[in-house]
C-alpha cells in the first residue's frame, strides 16, 4: 500500500491508500477537488471513504466524489450519516476494504461519535490524537478523550498515527512552555520549526515517538504533573490531562 497526504483547506490532511492497481481509499476528504486532481494525475480509482466524524472540514468532500465515483462505499459513524455516510459503523465493527481489515475503535472528546480506524500500521484518528497534541473537546469530556487516548496508545510503537491537521509545531510550541527543560520535547521542537520552515509534512508521525514528546500521552509523567500542580492522589486519573487541554485552549 502506498500512503499519500493530499493538503486541503487550511490547514487539514487528507489521507489516501493506493493499492499497486490504482485502487484507492479516501479518508475524511474536507473538499474534493484536491483529491479529484491527485486521483486524476495518478490514474487512481476510489473504492471507498472513511469518515471518522461530522465536522464539516472532514466531510465536505463527500458529495461531490460519490456523485463522480457513485459506486462508492463511504463508513462512518452515525453522527455522519447525514454528510453522506452509506454504512454505519461503531466500535468493534470491522471495514473489509482493499485488502485491508480496519478495526474500528470509539474515541470520543472531540465529537460524541468520533471513531479511528486501524489496520496495522495504519491509525486514521481524525481530530483526536494529533503529533504532540490532542483535539479540542468541541463536545465530549476530558475524561472521555482522556480514555480515547489509552485505547489508541494501546497499538503498537510502529503504529503511523495519520491524524488530519498539521498541528505539530503549535503542539510543540505549547509543551516546550510547559516543560521548558524536558530535552526530547526541545529538539522536536526545533526539528519541526525547520521542517515547517521548508513548508516540510510532520506526518504521519509513529506512536512510539509520540510517547515521548506529546504530553497528553504522558500524563502519568512527575515532571508534567508537578508542573501543573495535580500531582496529588487524590485527583482523578484524567485530571491532568484536562488540565493541560484547558491550558493548551488558553495557550
Amino acid at each position: 500500500m502506498n500512503l499519500t497526504s493530499i493538503p486541503a483547506l487550511q490547514d487539514n490532511y487528507i489521507w489516501t491508500l493506493t493499492d499497486d492497481d490504482g485502487k484507492c481509499l479516501i479518508v475524511d476528504p474536507g473538499e474534493a477537488q484536491p483529491v479529484l486532481e491527485k486521483m486524476a494525475a495518478n490514474g487512481w480509482q476510489p473504492v471507498a471513504i472513511l469518515l471518522t466524524h461530522h465536522h464539516n472540514d472532514h466531510t465536505g468532500g463527500v458529495k461531490a466524489l460519490c456523485e463522480q465515483f457513485p459506486q462508492l462505499e463511504v463508513f462512518g459513524p452515525e453522527e455522519t450519516v447525514s454528510k453522506g455516510a452509506k454504512t454505519r459503523v461503531r466500535e468493534g465493527d470491522r471495514v473489509e476494504v482493499m485488502g485491508l481489515s480496519f478495526e474500528v475503535i470509539a474515541t470520543p472528546g472531540h465529537t460524541l461519535g468520533h471513531i479511528s480506524y486501524y489496520s496495522a500500521p495504519y491509525l486514521f484518528c481524525g481530530d483526536t490524537l494529533f503529533s504532540g497534541g490532542c483535539g479540542r473537546l468541541f463536545e465530549g469530556t476530558a475524561e472521555q478523550m482522556y480514555h480515547s487516548f489509552q485505547k489508541l496508545n494501546q497499538l503498537p510503537g510502529e503504529t503511523l498515527v495519520c491524524c488530519a491537521h498539521e498541528y505539530t509545531l503549535s503542539n510543540l510550541k505549547f509543551a516546550a512552555a510547559i516543560l521548558p527543560h524536558d530535552p526530547q520535547i526541545t529538539a522536536e521542537y526545533q526539528k519541526i520549526k525547520d521542517l515547517r520552515a521548508e513548508n516540510g509534512i510532520s506526518l504521519p508521525t509513529k506512536l512510539a515517538h509520540e510517547r515521548s514528546i506529546n504530553l497528553f500521552l504522558r500524563t502519568q509523567d512527575p515532571d508534567l504533573q508537578r508542573a501543573l500542580s495535580v500531582n496529588s492522589p487524590a485527583e482523578p486519573v484524567w485530571q491532568t490531562f484536562a488540565v493541560l487541554r484547558e491550558k493548551k485552549d488558553a495557550f
